[in-house]
């Protein structure tokens, strides 16, 4: 699976990305990242919450202009700015308390992930979360008012798609 939108020629972390749970290897949060003039965000653009938890979860921890925002369509990464395949100077926030972290990506076009680094102080003490690839098809799955509030390329893709259910992107 590549990470190049057939649009441009070389890769971008611009995109649908979905992060695994380590154990199930279900999905727990699909991400839209967005170059805003080179500068790259991640907004939250799809929950898998689990039975019992709220479908409709707000940011109460956050201590920034954040707080109080649903978590979907929420800017959780932001400030990445681009080095190659690097990404750069951004922050993440880790809304289950508030805390922002300092940040960077990592792309592998080859293996369709991108690793992200959250960290305090110095990178090396940080930790990984690997982020796989989404077609943009999978946009068709992305509530509509989303990607249009967001301004989303893929926005096309989900209003080309068919009525219905669209099928789940590979795992």
């Amino acid at each position: 699976m590549a990470a190049v939108p057939s649009r441009a020629q070389e890769p971008t972390a611009a995109g649908l990305w979905q992060k695994l749970d380590e154990d199930t290897k279900k999905p727990i949060i699909w991400l839209l990242f967005m170059d805003r003039g080179g500068v790259f965000e991640g907004y939250a653009a799809k929950m898998f919450p689990e039975p019992g938890e709220d479908p409709n979860p707000v940011c109460t921890r956050c201590t920034d202009d954040r707080k109080g925002m649903p978590l979907l369509g929420l800017p959780m990464i932001r400030g990445m700015k681009r080095n190659g395949l690097r990404y750069e100077g951004g922050t993440i926030l880790d809304p289950r308390d508030g805390s922002v972290y300092k940040a960077v990506m990592t792309l592998d076009p080859a293996k369709g992930v991108l690793i992200l680094r959250g960290y305090v102080g110095f990178e090396f003490l940080g930790k990984n979360d690997v982020w796989h690839h989404l077609p943009d098809s999978s946009c068709a799955q992305v509530d509509k008012a989303l990607l249009t509030k967001l301004k989303a390329p893929c926005a096309e893709a989900a209003k080309a798609a068919p009525k219905g259910k669209a099928k789940a992107p590979p795992k």
